[in-house]
């Protein structure tokens, strides 16, 4: 048995704010799931994010209030946080002063979404990322299996399928015939062991 996690990229909508949406699913066998997820979360705790989840897009953005705090490269994760969250607090509260609301709101999603990283530097996180990447590109018994449409010549009337449907089918598709030559092999291997 395998298991295929899936996750996507960008957005479905049309228009929507990527022009691309793409669909991903990392299978494994059932049998190693444990070890990798052991190994990642080996990765994740020693850069204080063992509760995190991982959205490269935000992991990768700037944190400019780190650049106001003082050594911050030096401090350890727990006073990093906690100097990141004062001065986020300050910035909110100074944003709410004024007529525009945009501001405050877009620097409150902004927070929100880079709170589990606002501890590391930019440098760090990179390193975050690299360690993942290089170490689930190590496991051999893992397949990747991608679908990615270009939402500007994607004719949902020519396929008869929403962007997020023709990738899921795609995704699926793939996995299912990765399983089929699988079972294929192994019924060759035991016959010929027989």
């Amino acid at each position: 048995m395998h298991l295929c996690y899936i996750d996507e990229s960008g957005t479905s909508d049309v228009p929507g704010n990527s022009s691309h949406f793409v669909l991903a699913g990392l299978s494994l066998p059932i049998w190693r799931w444990r070890t990798a997820d052991l190994e990642i979360s080996a990765i994740l705790t020693r850069f204080g994010l063992a509760t995190a989840e991982i959205h490269t897009a935000w992991l990768l953005r700037p944190i400019r209030e780190q650049a106001q705090i003082q050594d911050f490269q030096i401090l350890d994760f727990t006073t990093r946080r906690a100097a990141v969250q004062r001065y986020r607090a300050a910035e909110l509260l100074r944003l709410q002063t004024g007529h525009n609301l945009r501001p405050y709101h877009q620097a409150k999603k902004n927070f929100k979404h880079t709170a589990a990283y606002i501890h590391l530097t930019q440098a760090e996180r990179l390193a975050v990322l690299q360690e993942v990447a290089d170490r689930i590109g190590g496991w051999g018994f893992a397949r990747l299996f991608a679908e990615c449409i270009d939402k500007i010549h994607f004719d949902p009337l020519r396929t008869g399928r929403s962007v997020d449907e023709q990738a899921f089918e795609q995704v699926v598709s793939r996995f299912h015939h990765y399983l089929a030559l699988l079972s294929c092999l192994t019924k060759r291997v035991w016959s010929l062991g027989a």
